[in-house]
């Protein structure tokens, strides 16, 4: 595939995320919505495997993950990472908190299935498996694979974005279009944001390093919910008494 191809491959989570979830619901028997808490094991498996495909590309183009990403030794500041850090942690919880009063009239709108226990052993391997593969995963894909190999710098900003958001509509599974809109629209302010400062600065680590800090407060959510159930059973309540569930 040559190089100024490789954002075909954008979609490419999307359509896992919806297969796999497909076919486990088949297999299972199990509903859609009764897998919800297997979402985050079901990620890092794919982030595995996507992982797996961008250093096959990487092989196949003869260069390392990190020039992939444009990633240059000693070119991130800490000040810079942490306001990266900052405004990331802003930009996400925003898109959140606005998406939900947009499509359920409620603010601040959490899912709390989205914090589901999970058997102990994998909420503690996940603790640092998600973080660490879902970085690597949508970072080499959307910003490398896809900023980095479209010209025109607008079309270089918002593709990218549009699929790095609409992933999460299919992370879990639900058959539903209010909910679907509600994850897109979380998640677009940040990636918008994502891809348009690395399309600026070229330089993927304060990016890399934001990312990672949120996937590890959704890990230790779901870590401190499959320790305690009973705090989950309290948010669920509180849900369905606010109308979110």
């Amino acid at each position: 595939m040559r190089k100024n191809r490789l954002y075909l491959l954008l979609p490419i989570r999307s359509l896992m995320f919806i297969a796999v979830f497909i076919i486990i619901s088949l297999m299972s028997g199990e509903k859609l919505e009764n897998l919800f808490h297997w979402w985050s094991v079901i990620a890092s498996i794919i982030n595995i495997l996507v992982i797996g495909i961008l250093l096959f590309l990487c092989k196949k183009q003869k260069i390392t993950y990190g020039k992939l990403i444009q990633y240059e030794k000693g070119k991130c500041k800490w000040y810079v990472a942490f306001l990266m850090v900052v405004s990331m942690l802003i930009a996400g919880m925003g898109g959140m908190y606005l998406a939900g009063f947009i499509c359920y009239g409620v603010f601040p709108y959490l899912a709390p299935m989205l914090i589901a226990p999970i058997p102990l052993i994998l909420a503690l391997l996940n603790l640092v498996l998600l973080p660490i593969s879902t970085t690597l995963a949508e970072d080499g894909l959307y910003l490398g694979l896809g900023v980095n190999n479209i010209k025109n710098k607008w079309i270089a900003i918002f593709v990218p974005a549009f699929f790095y958001a609409i992933q999460h509509s299919f992370i879990p599974l639900l058959l539903d279009g209010r909910y679907i809109m509600y994850r897109f629209l979380s998640f677009l302010p940040l990636t918008l944001w994502i891809c348009y400062w690395y399309y600026k600065n070229r330089n993927p680590l304060p990016i890399m390093i934001g990312h990672g800090i949120l996937n590890v407060a959704t890990a230790v959510n779901i870590l401190v919910t499959s320790a305690v159930p009973s705090v989950y059973e309290m948010m669920k309540i509180k849900g369905r008494l606010e109308g979110r569930m």
